[in-house]
């Protein structure tokens, strides 16, 4: 049974973690090993357990602990164990987190050790790459859309956000923790020559079985419904950062460049809205 611990005292260390709003000193809480991570939402946090990540403390609205609403919510402080849960009326969590929490609930939990990208692209068939990445909420979409269609995998480079990052994780719904991901690197960073990396970790990924298909805007760009895209067997499909999209040497060094047909002059979409519309396209192969 959970241990609910009812407080008023805003600067009692256990809720250092749960008002730090710095996210790299969440994921720096236990350097060197993994960190935190802080799931919001009782669904977020039920999916969160689903995969395996291991709760240490929640902070609950009073009123979040009725017996009836956490049946409703998928009973997830009866998954927790005996961690503390501290609970407090809404006005004293605001003054303990800056903000007013989403279904009235916030779980920290342990980070695990990332795999390497061999493991995770292992078998897969489809995977969404991000590059340098850095918008929190596409991040978090982007996510959301590879897992719901039928995308095996999602690896990131060491420029974008991190995905346990709160607004990730909320945007996502969960979806973080339900597709397989990992960061990607070039050989050249892998084997400790970072001044000889010219930052393209595309050979990397074509050392995995995949070709590669650069989204955005080039003249020599093929539809995202040519019939050679659906054929391969392995793809990753790659997705810049908003704005400047990607890095020429990385279109240069895939085997396609894709873009998305457009209406009324509208010359692309953001980077969340790109992705969920080529992976509805390139992701089919895994639907049917």
């Amino acid at each position: 049974m959970p241990n609910v611990i009812e407080i008023e005292d805003l600067s009692l260390p256990e809720l250092r973690m749960y008002s730090v709003t710095s996210e790299v000193q969440l994921l720096r809480y236990f350097e060197p090993e993994p960190g935190i991570f802080i799931a919001e939402s009782p669904r977020v946090i039920s999916r969160a357990l689903d995969a395996g990540y291991v709760p240490l403390s929640m902070l609950a609205e009073k009123r979040q602990l009725d017996r009836d609403v956490w049946e409703r919510q998928e009973d997830i402080l009866g998954r927790c164990g005996d961690i503390p849960v501290y609970a407090a009326d809404e006005e004293v969590l605001v003054g303990i987190t800056g903000f007013r929490l989403t279904r009235g609930v916030l779980c920290a939990m342990r980070r695990r050790k990332l795999p390497e990208a061999e493991s995770v692209c292992r078998g897969a068939s489809r995977i969404a790459v991000l590059e340098d990445m850095m918008n929190q909420t596409n991040v978090g979409a982007v996510f959301r859309s590879a897992a719901a269609l039928g995308f095996d995998a999602v690896l990131l480079t060491p420029g974008c956000c991190d995905p346990l990052y709160r607004r990730s994780v909320r945007v996502s719904m969960g979806t973080v923790f339900q597709i397989p991901w990992t960061y990607v690197e070039c050989e050249d960073e892998r084997k400790g020559r970072p001044d000889d990396a010219e930052g393209s970790y595309v050979e990397r990924l074509k050392s995995l079985g995949f070709s590669t298909a650069a989204m955005a805007l080039r003249d020599d760009s093929v539809g995202i419904d040519d019939p050679r895209l659906m054929k391969e067997e392995r793809l990753a499909v790659i997705l810049g950062t908003e704005g400047e999209g990607l890095k020429d040497a990385t279109i240069r060094a895939c085997d396609y460049t894709v873009k998305i047909p457009m209406a009324h002059g509208v010359d692309s979409l953001n980077a969340a809205a790109a992705g969920a519309v080529a992976f509805w396209q390139l992701g089919k192969r895994n639907m049917s």
